[in-house]
């Protein structure tokens, strides 16, 4: 018998799985939910930092002179490392503000949450995410979940709104 094996399949199960290890190691250490969720939301926040120069050197990407060409890059980068495409919403007439839309978050995909982590981000890494990512390129932005589909909502709807562009500067002592 010869089955064929979908290797992305593979990974993202496997990614999913130990992400699930993670947030349960982390709920046995900290002393609450909350904590957990600062926890995670850090986390994130240290891996946008580092993903940035891996997400230009494999996209080729240019400097975003706007906020919608920032979400275009973050829709794309959802696409290259969680293998999902979010739809890009919901943007506020100030134009300072939008959505990414969710259909299926893979991080969620084998998780119920209990009745004592009501209060729970489960995904709170990705928001976290999101605001390192934008600040390596020098924008300060908000991030958090108006949606969560673990909640039992339709859709993960994760919101983005611009705060400030971040002006370069030099480590004291070396101006």
């Amino acid at each position: 018998m010869n089955r064929s094996v979908d290797p992305k399949k593979v990974n993202s199960e496997l990614f999913t799985l130990t992400y699930g290890a993670l947030v349960v190691q982390l709920l046995n250490d900290l002393e609450s939910v909350e904590d957990v969720n600062k926890h995670l939301d850090r986390m994130g926040y240290n891996i946008g930092v580092r993903l940035v120069e891996d997400f230009i050197a494999r996209s080729s990407a240019d400097k975003c002179y706007d906020l919608r060409e920032t979400a275009d890059k973050l829709q794309a980068a959802f696409r290259m490392y969680l293998g999902i495409s979010p739809s890009i919403a919901n943007w506020a007439p100030a134009g300072d503000e939008f959505s990414l839309m969710i259909d299926t978050n893979p991080l969620t995909e084998f998780v119920e949450l209990p009745d004592t982590c009501s209060n729970m981000r489960y995904s709170a890494i990705l928001p976290g995410m999101v605001r390192g990512a934008c600040e390596m390129v020098h924008l300060e932005v908000s991030s958090w979940f108006v949606q969560d589909q673990l909640r039992g909502d339709p859709v993960t709807e994760l919101r983005v709104k611009f705060i400030k562009r971040l002006e370069d500067s030099v480590p004291p002592g070396e101006d």
